[in-house]
């Protein structure tokens, strides 16, 4: 991805609208999610509303993984008012980047419902042209005020990468894709169930730098308008810290 998304250069006025109104779905066509240093510590989830910036989006995703952890879930923004309203537009408040593992689905983890997130998965959250394209369409076109990278304990893919690391093996075709995006996160200091848990942070960590470094993102981030953050969901506790 280069600077050439930006949203005056994508398209004319008439072809940005096309552009929104047909991928809108418009009716025409540490601790618990501890805040990071850019963010104060009482930062508080908003209770009405589109959460409008990083701290409020990032309060309204740790409010409801709290209530998934502790199984007081509320199934938000299922009705059918909220179905109908969602025919005319959709104003998420939340990009999340994870991986396709069955047992992470970020809306049902976080506690949210239909247009609070966009959710965009591949295994061991790799980056590639359309994982860009997804989360930059996000950004610029519907102006979402955070980008988390959500890792998650016992990651396969992660595993599958140092698995081939460690014994030269060659993975089928596109799983070796993964492993060698994977790869240079790989920590090399430590050794069984420990790599892996420890590269699965690193390569977290990276994927959010290399978004954070997107010069799009980037822009966004100097005017505090958005934040891109990493976190880790862990099976046992079902808890999310970020990283």
């Amino acid at each position: 991805m280069h600077s050439n998304i930006q949203p005056s250069s994508v398209s004319s006025p008439s072809r940005r609208g096309l552009l929104r109104t047909a991928l809108a779905g418009t009716a025409a066509a540490g601790s618990v999610l501890a805040l990071g240093s850019a963010f104060p510590a009482s930062a508080e989830p908003v209770t009405d509303g589109r959460p409008t910036t990083p701290q409020e989006a990032l309060g309204r995703l740790s409010a409801g993984n709290r209530r998934w952890a502790a199984y007081r879930q509320e199934h938000p923004h299922e009705s059918p008012s909220v179905r109908l309203r969602l025919t005319e537009a959709q104003h998420p408040f939340a990009i999340v980047l994870g991986c396709v593992d069955s047992r992470v689905p970020p809306e049902l983890v976080f506690d949210q419902g239909l247009g609070d997130l966009l959710t965009v998965r591949s295994a061991g959250e790799v980056l590639d042209e359309a994982v860009l394209g997804s989360i930059a369409y996000g950004v610029l076109e519907l102006d979402i005020p955070l980008v988390m990278v959500l890792a998650h304990q016992s990651c396969g893919a992660v595993g599958a990468a140092v698995h081939a690391d460690e014994t030269g093996e060659r993975l089928p075709a596109h799983i070796q894709y993964l492993a060698e995006q994977i790869g240079p996160a790989i920590d090399h200091g430590l050794h069984g169930d420990a790599r892996v848990d420890a590269t699965i942070d690193a390569h977290a960590r990276s994927t959010r730098r290399r978004l954070a470094a997107e010069p799009d993102l980037a822009r966004r981030m100097a005017t505090g308008k958005l934040a891109v953050v990493a976190a880790r969901y862990q099976l046992r506790d079902q808890r999310i810290r970020t990283l």
